[in-house]
């Protein structure tokens, strides 16, 4: 039983009196930390949740539009959910349906998304810290001076890039890559393709996810620019891919 009331990072309260025994995550990233640090309590989760490779669960659509009522067939005692990732009228609807939601808000930098990671794994399951925070921890603290300065679309027909306050932005920061449009007044840009060829950026950082950017399908738009193609997991995933994502990333972007 629990002593405190649980609550979310929107400050809404999460009634479960104990450890969640049976979830339903609506984020990949959570999916995997809460699959990999207390193991055996996820019941159903999205399309998109790919990791950990051996998850073995039923499925209940995308992130955006879930399926309710294979969330419901689930019976779940707590569902995840993310601020940005998934939409507020889905939460409400569990909710309205006797479920508990926690929503994780949209960490903006990395060190944000680990605290919030914490939270939900330490006092949401009562796990300990499990070792793979404190060495992404360790890993992630510094900033390191700019080497290069880049253009990262996540998605094509329209563009759509990186912008200010988001946790792709800060990975790429924090190994050394200053995202041109960091200082835009919208977090998810949409500009003309012209535009972005005339920012003066010496990389195109390019994920294969959302959109899958490929050797072939990307690099070919950005002439003058070095392509770099990452993969979108180590990029915008927060939870135990960021300890392989340090390694990758810095390697990926010398």
């Amino acid at each position: 039983m629990r002593n405190a009331e649980l609550i979310d990072d929107l400050g809404e309260p999460v009634p479960v009196a104990e450890e969640p025994r049976r979830v339903v995550s609506l984020v990949p990233s959570l999916t995997e930390a809460v699959e990999v640090s207390a193991p055996g309590r996820i019941v159903a989760a999205t399309d998109y949740c790919t990791h950990p490779s051996t998850l073995d669960v039923p499925r209940v659509g995308g992130s955006k539009y879930p399926k309710l009522d294979r969330i419901l067939a689930a019976e779940p005692d707590l569902v995840l959910a993310n601020s940005e990732e998934n939409r507020p009228e889905d939460v409400e609807a569990l909710r309205a349906n006797g479920i508990p939601v926690f929503v994780m808000a949209a960490a903006e930098s990395v060190p944000a998304a680990l605290g919030s990671l914490r939270r939900i794994l330490t006092q949401v399951f009562a796990v300990a810290e499990p070792e793979w925070l404190v060495t992404a921890e360790d890993l992630w603290r510094e900033v390191e001076p700019v080497r290069h300065r880049a253009v990262i679309p996540v998605w094509r027909k329209p563009w759509v890039v990186l912008g200010r306050d988001t946790f792709a932005g800060d990975v790429l920061r924090r190994v050394g890559i200053e995202n041109v449009y960091s200082r835009h007044s919208e977090r998810y840009p949409r500009p003309p393709l012209a535009e972005l060829t005339e920012t003066g950026a010496d990389l195109v950082v390019l994920p294969d996810e959302p959109y899958e950017f490929t050797q072939d399908d990307g690099p070919g738009f950005f002439p003058r620019m070095r392509p770099v193609l990452v993969s979108g997991r180590y990029l915008s995933w927060y939870g135990p891919s960021l300890v392989d994502a340090y390694v990758a990333l810095r390697e990926s972007v010398r």
